[in-house]
């Protein structure tokens, strides 16, 4: 059962704020560790704040082993009532109600001094970020993260995007064409959507757990891939909502040239491919996919 902070003991006390540093010390390594692959710089930002902690653990156990002995209890946050977790500035009022709270004058100098160290923890923090994350670290930090967007993101969106645009053209005009009823077409590209989208999804997620080529989670790769792939389909799909059947085909070419359009647009701005050499590629496939429907729904 929680307890209020009033009723805490001494030994308590110190129990508790030995168990806020190694969670602190534990939080920053915890994010120290998982930058330091592609961050490193930032992560040794967070390796100092850990040190930090971890000494302002050593010195607590060295003021509970001189008072109470060796062995110490385990009192967590949630085991106080009014505890806002992760939030640094209750540690700081902690160690000020703490020092207040203490008779001893070791231990109340001790609280008092991890009280202003814990207020000086942003302007540390600051600090090691300008000692340690330069103009130049923080430029190839920044470059990396784009790296990761487009391995983990864009890629797999990309890819489903295309896919789902272009793959759908013959099947969706096919329809069109051969029945010259919006609701055939319609449904058909419905179809076509969904199918691929689930198909592209688990493709993707199936290809590459990620582990070594940096692409991140398969389940996120899979479902940005699917999703786009669905969308690309759907967009020129919808016109054909629209019953009359030359207006709906009307429309959907339209939607056809903006989808192939912004598929050149993601390539020049992630891929780094000049836009002219984008669109070519993406309208010379996209068009002999668009004709080959017309073909074979007119034949």
């Amino acid at each position: 059962m929680a307890k209020n902070f009033k009723g805490l003991s001494e030994q308590e006390i110190l129990a508790l704020a030995i168990s806020l540093e190694e969670t602190d010390a534990r939080t920053y390594a915890d994010f120290a560790a998982g930058l330091k692959a592609h961050y490193p710089a930032t992560a040794q930002v967070f390796e100092e704040m850990e040190a930090e902690e971890d000494e302002h653990r050593r010195k607590l156990i060295e003021e509970y082993g001189r008072r109470f002995g060796e062995h110490i209890p385990l009192i967590r946050r949630e085991d106080v009532k009014g505890f806002v977790h992760r939030k640094p500035v209750w540690t700081r009022r902690f160690y000020e109600r703490a020092a207040n709270k203490v008779s001893d004058a070791s231990t109340r100098k001790l609280l008092g001094d991890l009280a202003e160290a814990e207020r000086k923890h942003v302007i540390l923090a600051e600090n090691l970020q300008h000692e340690y994350v330069t103009p130049e670290v923080e430029a190839q930090e920044e470059k990396a993260h784009r790296r990761l967007f487009v391995l983990q993101i864009v890629q797999p969106g990309l890819a489903g995007l295309m896919d789902g645009s272009v793959s759908t053209l013959a099947p969706v005009f096919a329809a069109a064409f051969a029945t010259h009823s919006s609701h055939a077409a319609f449904v058909v590209g419905l179809a076509a959507s969904v199918g691929a989208g689930i198909s592209m999804a688990f493709a993707e997620a199936a290809s590459d757990d990620g582990s070594l080529t940096g692409r991140g989670k398969p389940l996120l790769r899979g479902f940005v891939c699917g999703l786009m792939t669905t969308a690309g389909g759907i967009g020129h799909t919808l016109p054909y909502l629209i019953p009359e059947f030359r207006t709906a085909t009307a429309i959907a070419v339209v939607i056809v040239a903006i989808e192939l359009l912004v598929i050149s647009w993601i390539r020049k701005r992630y891929m780094d491919t000049p836009f002219l050499r984008a669109a070519f590629q993406v309208v010379v496939g996209g068009v002999l996919v668009f004709l080959v429907g017309i073909w074979i729904g007119s034949s």
